[in-house]
């Protein structure tokens, strides 16, 4: 008997690997990823992977061919991954609900495969993962990086942890940013970054950095521009919830 094989597809991630070091194979950038299969569904029902919150990182991991480590995907790469999961799972089209500008529930139903992608920032540069901010307040110089999985892991378990501390405050904005944050004014080690988003990155820096930080950052855009005529922004999010991979779950 011949040996069975399932058919692949290469995604092309949006920062075409330029911001991984050149022995890491991501930086070729392209992932091979597999359809889905039964076994894969039953991943989407993993009561426990639902609870931990980790049911789509194990989704997008056992669907991945690639020998890659999945904790360097920038998250701009890895939401490239997941809309490409979907299409191999359940097809291009997929219809949610949203409110619209009139506070009106609308249907809509979106192709996946005409997302695009951000285009390419002219700062970005083969190999680097670090870029330089002066910020417009304070007039500091700092360096920063874009995120990856592994990074967004090691932020959700250290805010968790200090939620354990003091219910009563939040840290999501601090916490990024001392993870964001590579360097100030030439300081690479943790204790001048995090003494410095304690106790003197001011609201406008903060601001500024993170509107330059999304800005920069490769990704694929998971918005759609409605039917009408009337509409004038600049997109509607596209929702991402566990119905996304699995439109019949009920969850």
């Amino acid at each position: 008997m011949s040996e069975l094989k399932l058919p692949t597809e290469q995604v092309t991630l949006p920062s075409k690997g330029l911001l991984y070091p050149k022995e890491n194979p991501l930086s070729s950038g392209v992932i091979e990823m597999k359809y889905m299969t039964a076994k894969e569904e039953d991943i989407l029902t993993n009561s426990n992977y639902i609870r931990q919150g980790t049911v789509i990182d194990k989704l997008l991991q056992a669907l991945i061919v690639s020998p890659i480590n999945y904790d360097d995907l920038l998250i701009g790469d890895k939401n490239a991954v997941l809309v490409a999961a979907r299409i191999l799972g359940y097809g291009k089209d997929y219809a949610f609900k949203y409110t619209n500008q009139y506070g009106q529930e609308v249907e809509a139903n979106v192709d996946l495969t005409t997302l695009g992608e951000k285009e390419l920032d002219k700062v970005i540069q083969s190999g680097t993962n670090e870029f330089t901010f002066t910020l417009p307040k304070s007039t500091n110089t700092l360096t920063f990086k874009l995120l990856t999985h592994g990074d967004e892991k090691a932020i959700d378990a250290e805010i968790k942890g200090l939620k354990k501390i003091d219910p009563t405050k939040t840290y999501d904005i601090t916490t990024r940013m001392k993870y964001i944050i590579t360097s100030v004014e030439g300081k690479r080690d943790l204790k001048s970054i995090r003494d410095f988003v304690d106790n003197y990155l001011l609201a406008p820096d903060a601001r500024a950095l993170r509107e330059y930080y999304n800005q920069i950052q490769p990704d694929i855009e998971l918005k759609f521009i409605p039917e009408d005529e009337n509409y004038t922004g600049e997109g509607i999010a596209i929702p991402i919830s566990l119905n996304f991979f699995w439109p019949d779950s009920g969850l």
